[in-house]
């Protein structure tokens, strides 16, 4: 069985999640197979380490490269190579028989073609097996070892600003300020948005007076006389009626 384990980790000290990583692979029985380091955008490091570890040590070195900072990416993958295990050794079993038979009949050769040609076909087959033999070391080696690798990201250092204090009367009279130059700057944009067409409308306004006053005046109509009204007998007002005169009564 072949394992292989990626991790993404934010840690607060690069250093010390590093040297806790070299810890646990090597008290497990493993090994640092590589490992880099540098620095990410000048304020924080970052790191990679590929650890070698015992398969029965492979769950608890990595959950306590897990605890180091806060898991930010865990990828774990598990493969089973039995049956490329068993073909590789079967091949190198038949390729050791097919060497040791080209070596008996350089032994039996008694032309001297024969053996050169027997020589060729004796370095052809011992390429054959030294390759199966190397794929046989690396499966060895990874079903061995499982393979974790570590990538540490450091947290940037956040610096806390000073709280600033209440505002005072120059703090006021600094806003006051601003906010009246920013006032003014509106307003003169405002009018060099709209002298152009002031300007204009003030050319035609001018052409229209100079235009109107050389064209003929037309006279006034003159409003039709109000109606007099028709007499009527009617109309007429009726006399008074004769009022009594008192008599006067003769004095004795």
């Amino acid at each position: 069985m072949i394992r292989t384990a990626e991790l993404t980790v934010r840690v607060k000290n690069t250093e010390k999640a590093l040297a806790t990583a070299r810890s646990a692979a090597v008290g497990s029985g493993g090994l640092v197979e590589d490992e880099s380091t540098e620095r990410i955008g000048g304020d924080h490091v970052g790191s990679r380490i590929v650890l070698r570890v015992p398969q029965d040590a492979y769950d608890d070195v990595l959950a306590e490269l897990a605890g180091t900072g806060t898991l930010l990416a865990r990828k774990a993958n598990a493969k089973d190579v039995t049956d490329q295990v068993v073909d590789v050794n079967s091949r190198i079993a038949s390729q050791r028989a097919s060497v040791a038979r080209v070596r008996e009949l350089m032994d039996q050769a008694t032309r001297l073609s024969d053996v050169v040609s027997l020589e060729g076909e004796l370095s052809t087959r011992q390429a054959d097996l030294e390759s199966l033999l190397a794929q046989q070391a690396s499966l060895k080696d990874r079903t061995t070892l499982a393979t974790i690798t570590l990538e540490l990201t450091e947290t940037p250092a956040v610096t806390k600003e000073k709280e600033e204090d209440d505002p005072g009367f120059l703090d006021a009279l600094g806003g006051g300020w601003d906010a009246l130059t920013v006032t003014v700057r509106w307003i003169a944009v405002v009018i060099g948005a709209v002298a152009p067409f002031a300007a204009v409308l003030a050319v035609l306004y001018l052409l229209w007076r100079l235009v109107r006053g050389r064209l003929p005046r037309r006279p006034e109509p003159v409003p039709p006389p109000w109606p007099t009204p028709a007499h009527t007998p009617g109309d007429e007002p009726s006399p008074e009626p004769d009022r009594p005169t008192a008599r006067r009564t003769p004095e004795h």
